[in-house]
């Protein structure tokens, strides 16, 4: 049973961040795989949805449309729909969830966290995707840049809503210190779905830029 009323009464903070889980749920899905896939083409739909309609429910959460729409897109984002041809990559639930068992910090927070760490290491391995990303997510105009720019410039804008919806931006925000670091990466499951296969030290590598 979907209400968007029953969501109305969330605070703020626990509101953003389930907005992101969102959000990162279908990244994971989206960023994986290099065929034309229709999958895609949905995700794309359902991220630019996500974005207007949570700058509409950050200004006023009593705004139904927002909400209800807002609570279709997560409908979406786990009914196992767009996963269809999709290898998934699940990395930033592995990397947030040992954040989350350090700290007790709210799960969408270790997302949002970890996240533009994570996928500025990616950019490299999934610079095709990613550059898709910017362009048919947020728009960013290709003329004149280069791949790499076109891909630097999406996750720009994604790190300005990303402050914008008032997300955790530093594991440190959430109680992580130098010393949990290993014991993070420890608890770290790799998962195979996505661009790179993370090694240990490549783990370690985006805490301490999560850090930041």
């Amino acid at each position: 049973m979907l209400n968007p009323a029953y969501t109305f009464t969330l605070p703020r903070y626990q509101m953003v961040a389930g907005f992101y889980d969102i959000m990162s749920h279908i990244l994971e899905q989206y960023f994986s795989g290099e065929d034309d896939n229709t999958s895609d083409y949905i995700m794309e739909g359902m991220l630019k949805s996500m974005i207007h309609s949570s700058r509409i429910a950050v200004k006023n959460p009593l705004d139904y449309g927002a909400r209800s729409n807002i609570m279709w897109t997560a409908t979406w984002a786990l009914n196992t729909l767009v996963s269809k041809g999709k290898t998934t990559d699940c990395i930033v639930h592995m990397i947030g969830q040992p954040v989350g068992a350090y700290t007790d910090a709210t799960h969408g927070m270790t997302l949002s966290a970890v996240s533009m760490a994570y996928y500025i290491f990616l950019m490299p391995y999934g610079l095709a995707k990613l550059k898709r990303y910017a362009v048919n997510v947020w728009d960013v105009d290709p003329a004149g840049k280069t791949d790499e720019e076109l891909a630097a410039e999406g996750l720009k804008q994604m790190d300005s809503y990303m402050k914008e919806l008032g997300l955790v931006m530093s594991i440190c925000e959430l109680g992580v210190t130098e010393e949990m670091i290993g014991g993070i990466a420890n608890g770290t499951f790799v998962m195979d779905g996505g661009y790179k296969v993370l090694t240990h030290d490549e783990i370690v590598q985006i805490l301490k830029e999560s850090m930041a």
